[in-house]
């Protein structure tokens, strides 16, 4: 099993807004493309980075789940993310896999 992490780091004005899209719009999307089995969306409480900070998690069953997600469907998930809230975050994308 996999967990891909994202990390984004918002600007305080943009943080409603885009919380409100990822639960209604993003996640569902991404979990709709069948590549993964599950998600959290988890707050960053005593982040040291100014803005507010979210990691939206994805759990693959499989290496070549997450890769076709990578190669299919990401490209055009992230680019929807890019337009909407240009220049208002950062994101940072971690695959980890688990060990136990």
């Amino acid at each position: 099993m996999f967990l891909y992490n994202v990390t984004l780091i918002l600007d305080d004005a943009a943080a409603d807004e885009w919380l409100q899209w990822m639960q209604e719009i993003h996640i569902p999307e991404v979990l709709a493309t069948g590549m993964f089995v599950s998600n959290r969306l988890l707050k960053v409480v005593d982040s040291p980075n100014e803005g507010v900070t979210y990691c939206a998690q994805y759990i693959a069953e499989t290496l070549e789940n997450y890769n076709e997600y990578q190669k299919t469907y990401a490209p055009v998930l992230q680019e929807k993310l890019n337009e909407k809230f240009k220049n208002r975050f950062v994101a940072y994308r971690t695959l980890m896999e688990y060990v136990d």
